[in-house]
């Protein structure tokens, strides 16, 4: 029996579920032609919630994900404002000096242009609109450590006398607002499963949701009948020591990270910011735990709040990095208990608990030469519930598979197998024939993004091919051992399979990717005198700035360019100009049309006066009402009144009319002349959009005639407490105009 089955038989529920069982829910079919189905967790079923924890009906709509209106660009001004401070910090990176120069000769071609100072007066006035950004903010902090050990007298280690700072952010932060990112929120899975092929009922393995290890935590965590309906969020952790200069002196840097499980492989690969850097140089202090075992509620991007049940996961890591994690000597595998001397040899799989009982019964030379354990050294998983460091390590196709067991051993096997048995001349001919096809069906197999059961058995037959033709460097005295460790690592491979799904999104290219934005180009940035604060600040600018264009464009605040919404205001302006001018005679360029350079008013409300034929209470029957637009509407929410909008006075009714929703008034002069303007979002029974996009246009207040009263669609469900009335418009889809809020509605709707 080989380490695959093993692995296999540890989850004796890993086939296909038993219908008859009531615990089990039926099958759910998805895909193309429901190729496919899913056995989800019957018990841990992600159900949405309110702030109290109290699950909703199904098919409740989630509260708005923000209060905020679509025209709120704070702490920026404007949409060029934060265009700007994007480009700069993220984008082109420019240094401080050079920000400063280019705001100079900008402001320098606003003065020759007659216009007035640019948005920034320099690089303070872009780091500080970006630090004033409360989305994304976690905070770094420190704590010192310190050996406090017998130091000897001779021999001692440098680092047993210095003092080792470390740096940190709160994971359960992160974690939290990687759950309540809207960019995750269709691509992520919020419940364990198992996948089959609904043809032949063979189960596959891809995202990591869909392993057996969150199903059997999710079994284990549904024990307790108080976590049912909440959702289990996996961490994943990573470390990676970097070099960020050689030729100046080493500068080496331990960065931690944390993902979670939910998201998929796809999106973890991708560098969209499912993997955050969490610590330096250690483990950091959290608040998770008491989460690992008492649901609390977090927001998810879908909008819904959902209780949820953290536990830790895997643990990506090298080889060095694993001996450390796994406090065992070194050359010994930290996932079983084959001996460093003969790790091609199958054993058992190491466990939390069989250490545990070693450390009870055997001495510690017996533990460090018979078993590899170093007993005076406790792993940090122990601390944590349903935590075990030996099954948390994953496979790394990156180190242990592409670097180490290809590149630095099969390469260089062949090359002195060739050179013993051909000499130089002919080993070089015959090395660039073979040397790209070793061991490449194993790297392959193992690397795709869905593995199936016949996978697992393709992946086990090249294994066991590579073991039988490897012994002809053996027999030939090419290599005198087959004990290396990251070789070794590939029998591990199916089980890891089996626990996590994919290997690809556990892989630590993953983290050599991340060092680049989260070490390595701070770093540059920085004066490299004390460096690592430095760093952290860039970082915590950088999430601000993903934040904040994570939460424009959820508001749909991004669509187009900051050019295109200047040039639609322009348009209105050329329209009010020159009502006769044809469409194809408007300037294209922005140069070409008029320029403005006086004051604009903006306004909280605006007076609608009227002929009210059915009140003639008013002098001649007229009428006034106040249309209002606040941002604060008696120290509260925003307010932002509906109105009719005459589109053609010569239609009677609505029929000549459109309702929209007032987004602001301002005012300007121009050439002697009075413009006073609304902002509107546009609305005909359902919301307006332009290419997916919502519809703002800027019109004129002469052409409001009367406020509107806008009624929602409602479904059969009743809605949760947090949505309230200023949410409305903002969360429903189709509405109905109300002719009867008072009598001159009724006579306009018509």
């Amino acid at each position: 029996m080989d380490l695959g089955d093993a692995g296999a038989m540890d989850f004796e529920d890993g086939g296909i579920m038993d219908n008859n069982d009531p615990a089990q829910q039926t099958a759910e079919f998805f895909g193309p032609s429901s190729r496919l189905y899913r056995n989800y967790h019957p018990f841990l079923s992600a159900r949405p919630c309110d702030l109290k924890g109290n699950f909703l009906p199904p098919g409740t709509s989630p509260p708005p994900l923000t209060d905020k209106a679509p025209d709120d660009w704070t702490p920026y001004k404007s949409w060029v404002e934060f265009e700007l401070a994007d480009y700069l910090f993220t984008k082109n990176q420019t240094p401080a000096h050079s920000i400063d120069h280019l705001l100079n000769i900008w402001a320098a071609s606003l003065i020759h242009a007659g216009g007035k100072s640019s948005i920034f007066s320099d690089h303070r006035s872009v780091y500080k609109a970006i630090d004033n950004t409360p989305l994304g903010d976690v905070k770094w902090e420190s704590f010192t450590v310190k050996y406090t050990g017998d130091i000897p007298e001779e021999g001692a280690a440098p680092w047993m006398a210095d003092s080792h700072e470390v740096w940190f952010c709160d994971p359960r932060e992160v974690i939290r607002n990687m759950l309540a990112n809207p960019d995750f929120a269709v691509e992520m899975d919020l419940r364990p499963y198992r996948e089959f092929a609904t043809e032949n009922d063979e189960r596959q393995w891809k995202d990591f949701m869909s392993g057996d290890w969150a199903y059997k935590q999710a079994d284990i965590i549904s024990e307790d009948t108080d976590t049912h309906g909440s959702t289990f969020v996996p961490v994943i952790l990573g470390s990676d020591k970097t070099t960020v200069s050689v030729a100046t002196g080493q500068n080496d840097y331990y960065p931690l990270y944390a993902s979670i499980g939910n998201v998929r492989n796809n999106v973890r690969r991708a560098h969209r910011n499912a993997v955050a850097v969490v610590g330096f140089f250690a483990m950091p202090k959290s608040n998770l735990k008491p989460g690992m075992t008492t649901p609390e509620v977090a927001r998810f991007g879908d909008g819904h709040y959902r209780c949820v049940i953290y536990g830790l996961g895997p643990y990506i890591a090298d080889y060095e990095e694993q001996v450390l994690l796994a406090c065992i000597v070194r050359r010994w595998c930290a996932k079983c208990l084959s001996h460093s001397k003969a790790l091609d040899e199958t054993n058992l799989l190491r466990s939390r608990i069989h250490v545990d009982a070693l450390i009870e019964e055997c001495d510690f030379d017996t533990l460090w030469a018979e078993y590899g354990v170093i007993a005076v050294l406790v792993p940090f998983t122990n601390d944590f519930p349903r935590a075990d460091i030996h099954e948390f390590l994953t496979p790394d196709l990156l180190h242990q598979i592409i670097k180490r067991s290809f590149k630095d051993h099969l390469v260089e096997w062949v090359e002195r197998y060739l050179l013993q048995e051909h000499g130089k001349t002919r080993a070089n001919i015959i090395l660039d024939d073979i040397d790209r096809r070793a061991f490449l069906d194993f790297c392959y197999l193992v690397r795709r993004n869905v593995l199936t059961e016949k996978s697992l058995k393709e992946i086990q037959d090249a294994l066991a091919r590579f073991h039988q033709y490897r012994e002809i460097f053996k027999t030939t005295g090419t290599v005198t051992t087959f004990s290396l460790p990251r070789q070794h690592s590939m029998v591990h491979y199916v089980h890891c399979i089996r626990l996590f799904g994919a290997p690809n999104g556990l892989c630590s290219s993953i983290m050599e990717s991340k060092h680049i934005k989260a070490v390595k180009e701070p770093w540059r940035w920085s004066s490299r005198y004390n460096a690592l604060g430095q760093m952290l600040l860039t970082n915590q600018r950088l999430d601000k700035l993903t934040a904040s264009c994570v939460d424009f464009r959820t508001r749909g605040m991004l669509a187009g360019t900051c050019l295109s919404s200047i040039l639609a205001a322009l348009d209105f302006l050329v329209k009010q100009l020159y009502p006769e001018m044809c469409a194809t005679e408007i300037p294209n360029s922005i140069m070409d049309c008029p320029r403005y350079e006086g004051r604009i008013r903006v306004f909280n409300s605006a007076v609608s006066t009227f002929f009210a034929p059915s009140d003639l209470s008013g002098i001649g029957g007229m009428k006034r009402e106040h249309i209002c637009v606040s941002p604060n509407w008696r120290n509260g929410h925003a307010r932002k009144d509906c109105v009719f909008v005459i589109t053609d006075p010569n239609i009677h009714g609505m029929r000549g009319m459109d309702v929209a929703r007032v987004l602001t008034f301002f005012s300007f002069r121009l050439r002697g002349g009075f413009y006073p303007c609304a902002v509107t979002g546009l609305w005909m029974v359902e919301p307006s959009s332009i290419n997916g996009h919502a519809h703002f246009a800027v019109i004129h207040v002469e052409l409001i005639f009367w406020s509107a009263h806008l009624i929602p669609v409602y479904g059969i469900e009743p809605l949760p407490t947090a949505i309230k009335s200023h949410h409305v418009l903002d969360i429903f889809t189709l509405f109905y105009v109300n002719r009867y809020a008072d009598h001159h509605a009724f006579e306009i709707v018509c």
